[in-house]
């Protein structure tokens, strides 16, 4: 089965990572220069948090802060699921589905930040890679499921 290191072999590497200190104002700036939905916020190479569109609607304009004055350590969001990156493409979906979010954060074996899983990584891996993604005979399971007529 595809694994989260693949995945994350396989990604493009953008330059979507800011200190914790960055004004709003700049993250937004740099979100729609990447055309991404998501900053890495690290201090040097420390993890901190990630900084996501959802945080900007939620937690600066709902509560009436003001994007030239408020810091992206203040609002991001750091309390994301962690995954490993031997993990399977498969439990990534299924810890997503549960913890109702877009985004996990993925570290090697030597506990080292190795990135971001978002639901697109997941999607695009599923579309391309749908033989390695799921166990064959789970995925027949379900097949032969279907065609008795118990799945409406």
């Amino acid at each position: 089965m595809l694994t989260v290191q693949q995945v994350l072999d396989i990604k493009t590497k953008p330059f979507n990572v800011i200190p914790s200190g960055t004004l709003v104002l700049d993250a937004l700036n740099l979100l729609n220069t990447v055309n991404l939905s998501y900053l890495v916020v690290m201090d040097g190479d420390v993890y901190k948090g990630l900084f996501c569109e959802r945080d900007y609607s939620r937690n600066v304009i709902l509560k009436g802060r003001a994007s030239n004055s408020t810091k992206v350590e203040e609002v991001m969001s750091y309390d994301l699921p962690v995954i490993s990156t031997n993990d399977t493409v498969e439990y990534c979906m299924n810890l997503m589905n549960s913890h109702k979010t877009r985004y996990l954060l993925a570290y090697d074996e030597n506990e080292k930040f190795s990135g971001v899983i978002t639901i697109h990584d997941l999607l695009r891996a599923v579309i391309n890679n749908r033989e390695q993604v799921f166990d064959k005979d789970a995925a027949q399971r379900l097949i032969d499921y279907e065609e008795s007529g118990k799945i409406y």
